[in-house]
């Protein structure tokens, strides 16, 4: 499945490029003795073409990670782009229900924020920013699915590997000892290319390469673009049934 990994981030990029293109580009922005880009319309649109990008880099960091043996690090970077894939299908949804929710004007509040409001000074800046709860975001998602029939179980699903995966950022104990072992015994901090772990972080990875085409096709809707969501459908039903799923069938 790896060899197609490559194939899978080039329509990503090529879509993300595409999507780029029909809203209005990042501006130059003064900042401090220099400038920053930003996207001073601060649209629905524009987050999610950011949370696409950060998609794309994740799951290409990750793939680095595990073919190194990092396999905690591939871990913590898979949780982050669990969220971007969440926020996707989050602001996506409010766009194609024509439901921009109060939750949806928060999170782009909160998401436009800029880090410091004294720049000059950032530890005289006071603003903190003020997260909206994943639990919303995800019982949103649970709720506007329109394939989903049976919105609780996808809510209890998605907290569970929410939760699950948080051991992997913060390093709790739990996940920490899966490094240790060998003969001698020890932590393995050079990668663990090799051990019984592989096998598992392999076929996790490609958990999140195939929500990855999923969020982008529902992205595709959202853009208006219905040939660019039906490709990536094909693309990721064609990957799915390389790893023996055809999830068509079972639903």
């Amino acid at each position: 499945m790896n060899e197609h990994y490559s194939d899978y981030l080039t329509k990503m990029e090529s879509v993300l490029h595409h999507f780029e293109s029909l809203v209005p580009q990042p501006k130059r922005i003064p900042y401090l003795d220099h400038f920053v880009f930003r996207y001073t319309e601060k649209t629905i649109q524009q987050a999610i073409i950011q949370k696409l990008a950060r998609i794309i880099t994740g799951l290409k960091s990750a793939q680095l990670l595990l073919e190194s043996g990092f396999f905690q690090e591939q871990a913590a970077i898979q949780r982050m782009v669990d969220e971007f894939e969440q926020d996707v299908d989050f602001l996506s949804f409010g766009l194609l229900d024509n439901d921009i929710t109060t939750l949806h004007k928060e999170y782009l509040d909160t998401f436009y924020e800029e880090e410091f409001d004294v720049p000059e000074d950032p530890v005289a800046s006071k603003q903190k920013r003020a997260m909206v709860p994943r639990k919303k975001i995800i019982a949103y998602i649970a709720r506007a699915n329109p394939v989903n029939d049976n919105p609780s179980r996808d809510i209890d699903v998605r907290k569970t590997l929410h939760k699950a995966y948080s051991g992997y950022i913060h390093g709790a104990s739990f996940h920490i000892m899966t490094m240790y072992g060998g003969d001698p015994p020890r932590f393995h901090v050079s990668g663990m290319l090799g051990t019984p772990h592989e096998k598992h972080y392999r076929a996790d990875l490609w958990n999140y390469f195939y929500r990855g085409l999923l969020s982008f096709g529902i992205a595709a809707h959202a853009f208006g673009e219905p040939q660019i969501a039906n490709d990536l459908t094909i693309l990721s039903d064609s990957m799915a049934l390389k790893a023996g799923e055809d999830y068509h069938k079972k639903q």
